[in-house]
């Protein structure tokens, strides 16, 4: 049912914690199935990302998505990392279980939050990032999970 990828990073999350004055922090759930995922950017002068952790409380594809998206965008630009998608970080495990995407939109729109959360701080616009939604089950079809 789970790739390998999806599984080692379950049992073997990368980045899990909190960076302490955080440049940016995003949090976002999905009240339908219960997953809360918290995003810690450390973002340098120069727009880099240089450290990146998070928390998640859900289940192991929402672990594993979390650990995943934050090797995505460490060390990558602000622009880089608002290039990363849900499918990115889904091919990145190896391909997520149908019931599943919803974790990688979650991934997706956690670094969205973080981003936004770091713009808002610093007083600037970042091209191509709207204001993030902090349930993604908003606007959705009605699905089952």
């Amino acid at each position: 049912m789970y790739s390998e990828k999806v599984m080692d990073h379950f049992q073997h999350p990368r980045n899990v914690g909190e960076i302490e004055n955080a440049s940016g922090v995003g949090t976002v759930g999905n009240a339908k199935c219960g997953d809360i995922m918290r995003m810690f950017l450390d973002i340098d002068e120069n727009g880099i990302i240089q450290d990146v952790k998070f928390k998640t409380f859900g289940c192991g594809a929402a672990v594993a998505t979390s650990s995943m998206a934050t090797e995505l965008v460490k060390g990558k630009s602000i622009q880089e990392a608002l290039q990363v998608t849900n499918k990115a970080v889904m091919e990145a495990l190896d391909g997520l279980p149908p019931v599943k995407v919803h974790c990688s939109l979650l991934a997706e729109e956690a670094i969205h939050a973080a981003l936004w959360d770091y713009a808002q701080k610093n007083g600037i616009e970042i091209e191509g990032l709207s204001k993030p939604k902090s349930d993604i089950s908003e606007g959705e079809e009605e699905e089952d999970y």
